[in-house]
């Protein structure tokens, strides 16, 4: 399918579904709705509208499902029946055959099912936009059976992928061109962010790396469990994990019957995020509530289960520090400290008044402290603060597009689990705690301990190296000196000629004046 047939189709299905219908109804103009009605001849939308959108994104592929599950964790921003039917694209995107799933298996693994595994569940229990997932169960060397879970890619998807994404490419270029913010969104290199995140979900093995890191990471925090991989059985398009078994979060009847403290359980969901990101720099950026479960195993009682990584976000040093002084300015509400960190940064124009920046961050921010998250939307917020950015021109920075996404699903899930929060307060302690880390005397010992093996190698060659330097004989620098000085003498004979030169073409031009007022006398 070409680009242009690949767009051809977009705008066929947005009509199919009547999705233009729910853009020009929105509009009070008169002949928009008139033209929303000449447009629905013919159709028949007698489905509601929040089912035709979330059919429409299943229809269109992977890229729009992702963009549908982002959008269903914004109740705040979205009608109810929307938001309720693209929830469903979190655990309900329509499943692959399961013959193609067991032929993917025994293409990855050269074996039949049957000598791989000692069950398998040929119905799944689990399909998402990307890949699908089937319970089985396998014996380990130790002769013990284990209950494991198998995911599977979905089949022909790097061509889907490749093509959306061409056509978001295209797009991003005609907003960069003609639009007065293009330059500033960097919208080709936030397509570009994302495109390397996508096919990087496209590689299992990739995802099983990602799952990997993030259990050695979290396994001293004892508030999230992360599924433990079999490295004998991971392939770019299948891969073989422990199973997991807990409640998905988003039952929040069935997780109070069973005991669980609701509003402790979003405490430690802000304690994960920030810990991810400021301690570690490799977070889970895909937390949306059809990846996260809670176990209600008496062991784990009340622990978070992660699942999906496919996409993961990373951050520099330099990226945490400059994020962590920048909430903890916010949650001092320290302005003026905001603006330095923008304009320090090279987010805002060298000559941007740091005096008007902190009164529009103030204006912006300022309304929302102190109020639980029922009362607060952070997408509002980031509404605001874009339309500030634009008028002080602030580059957004295509490397934490996945950070934003990711910190709008947590509000997302915290609004579910406890509209009381307030995030603020939960998530002040846990950076002003990280900041004294970073200049306190644990941080110089942690740098010390991690040059030590430079140090150890280095100081026993420090007495040679001192005796070489103190023993050499300075260096004899009169040839350079002579050699500059002949060049001063021929630089100061060019000069006086160009000073004699030009005062004796001024006073010819005053002799010749003299002999013309003379001769017309």
């Amino acid at each position: 399918m070409t680009r242009f047939t690949r767009g051809a189709f977009i705008v066929w299905v947005a009509l199919r579904y009547g999705l233009d219908e729910l853009v020009l109804n929105s509009f009070e103009r008169p002949w928009l709705s008139a033209l929303a009605r000449i447009v629905s001849l013919g159709r028949r939308l007698d489905a509601p509208r929040g089912q035709r959108l979330r059919e429409a994104l299943e229809r269109l592929g992977p890229i729009f499902v992702k963009f549908g599950q982002v959008l269903s964790t914004r109740r705040d921003l979205l009608p109810t029946d929307i938001a309720d039917e693209l929830a469903l694209l979190q655990d309900r995107v329509p499943p692959f055959d399961s013959a193609i799933a067991v032929a993917t298996i025994e293409r990855a693994f050269r074996r039949p099912v049957g000598q791989i595994f000692e069950q398998f569940d040929t119905k799944p229990v689990a399909s998402a936009s990307i890949a699908q997932v089937h319970f089985a169960t396998l014996r380990d060397p130790k002769g013990g059976v284990r209950e494991v879970a198998v995911k599977v890619l979905r089949p022909g998807m790097r061509g889907v992928i490749d093509k959306d994404l061409a056509l978001m490419g295209l797009m991003a270029g005609w907003v960069e061109r003609l639009s007065a913010d293009g330059k500033r969104l960097k919208p080709r290199e936030v397509v570009a962010e994302f495109d390397k995140y996508l096919h990087d979900e496209l590689d299992l093995v990739r995802e099983a790396a990602n799952a990997a890191q993030l259990r050695r990471n979290m396994e001293s925090l004892q508030l999230v469990m992360i599924p433990e991989m079999f490295w004998d059985l991971c392939h770019e398009e299948v891969i073989v994990m422990e199973r997991m078994k807990g409640v998905p979060i988003a039952q929040l009847d069935r997780l109070r019957a069973a005991g669980v403290d609701i509003p402790k359980l979003a405490r430690d969901g802000v304690t994960i995020f920030f810990t991810q990101v400021f301690r570690d720099g490799f977070f889970h950026a895909d937390m949306h509530p059809g990846n996260i479960q809670v176990s209600v195993e008496p062991a784990t009682f009340g622990r978070y289960v992660s699942l999906d990584f496919g996409i993961v976000g990373t951050l520099t040093e330099s990226d945490k520090e400059y994020l962590a002084q920048n909430f903890a300015a916010f949650f001092r509400r320290d302005y003026k400290r905001v603006a330095e960190l923008h304009l320090e940064s090279g987010w805002v124009p060298p000559g941007t008044r740091v005096d008007e920046l902190e009164a529009a961050i103030r204006t912006v921010c300022e309304p929302y402290f102190d109020r639980p998250l029922k009362e607060l939307s952070l997408g509002m917020v980031l509404m605001r603060l874009f339309q500030t950015s634009r008028r002080f021109q602030v580059e957004i920075q295509p490397q934490l597009v996945l950070l934003q996404k990711t910190l709008l699903n947590i509000e997302g899930l915290g609004r579910q689990l406890d509209p009381d929060l307030d995030l603020w307060h939960t998530a002040k302690p846990f950076l002003e705690k990280w900041m004294a880390d970073q200049v306190g005397p644990r941080k110089l010992l942690e740098q010390l301990r991690a040059e030590a093996p430079r140090y150890a190698k280095l100081l026993p060659a420090l007495p040679r190296l001192l005796h070489d330097a103190l023993a050499q004989r300075p260096r004899d620098h009169r040839q350079e000196l002579l050699e500059l000085l002949a060049a001063q003498k021929r630089t100061n004979r060019l000069l006086q000629a160009i000073v004699w030169a030009g005062m004796g073409f001024v006073l010819g031009l005053i002799v010749m004046q003299a002999i013309v007022r003379v001769r017309i006398f």
